[in-house]
């Protein structure tokens, strides 16, 4: 199975769809699939009619964690290069998930653990089927979930998330949203409409704002307040120069001069 197999790539209406595609492991992530991942995050957002991202998983489950060979090579002591290439690899996807201009939602139903519940976690936002089972179960192997954490404690706070990596236990989705971690939770048999809807609704606002958005919120990440006020005020006058805001501003007022 090539990349391009493992990672279906789709685009309608704006919306850019990124497919895990090894049902039969579960969607497990290994190396080729973490590289076809990071490429076609880069390119889908280069692409102009493309507005937002969506990470799903073929099959049951949306992605159970790191490939089954990797896990072998760990037991039989692999070499120390090829453990940190493989972990700088998915480090690295995080990184260009989160740096990426557009938003990237990860739209989860069955198992999302370990690797895939930190893929799922570097994502803007997630939305996930009622059913949906989160986890970062690394601890009970004797493992880390490292990069994660990085991601993780700023979802939902460090004690929380403290808890999570050291007991390593699994949540459903209503949980994962309780403490701040799913922003939508949707019935199973209704999630695949209404995880588009909610799609479709964050790709008909402004893309610039989006973007500016994006970039703000993580701009600002441990900035003093003073230095995000500041920040803020930057973003706040390139909006207004944006031909969105111009034109949104230009359809208020002419409503509300009815």
């Amino acid at each position: 199975m090539t990349g391009q197999d493992r990672v279906l790539v789709s685009v309608s209406d704006g919306v850019a769809t990124l497919t895990l595609n090894r049902p039969d492991k579960r969607n497990a992530l290994d190396a080729e699939t973490v590289h076809t991942l990071h490429e076609s995050v880069l390119a889908l957002d280069r692409t102009p009619d493309v507005r937002v991202m969506v990470l799903r998983g073929a099959g049951p489950d949306f992605c159970a964690g790191a490939d089954l060979e990797q896990l072998e090579r760990i037991a039989a002591g692999a070499d120390p290069l090829e453990n940190i290439a493989d972990a700088t690899a998915l480090g690295d996807l995080f990184i260009a998930m989160r740096r990426a201009a557009k938003p990237i939602i990860a739209a989860v139903h069955g198992h999302a653990l370990a690797g895939g519940a930190g893929l799922a976690t570097a994502a803007d936002l997630i939305v996930a089927s009622e059913s949906a089972t989160f986890g970062y179960p690394e601890v009970k192997l004797g493992f880390v979930p490292a990069m994660v954490t990085a991601l993780l404690r700023r979802s939902v706070g460090e004690k929380i998330a403290f808890e999570m990596i050291t007991l390593g236990t699994t949540f459903r989705a209503p949980d994962g949203a309780r403490l701040g971690l799913v922003a939508r939770v949707f019935p199973d048999d209704h999630f695949g409409p209404e995880s588009e809807t909610f799609v479709r609704e964050l790709a008909a606002r402004s893309s610039s704002a989006i973007q500016l958005c994006k970039r703000l919120l993580y701009g600002i990440d441990g900035a003093s307040f003073e230095s995000a006020i500041a920040h803020g005020a930057e973003v706040n006058a390139i909006a207004r120069a944006t031909p969105d805001c111009r034109e949104g501003v230009r359809r208020f007022l002419e409503k509300r001069s009815r």
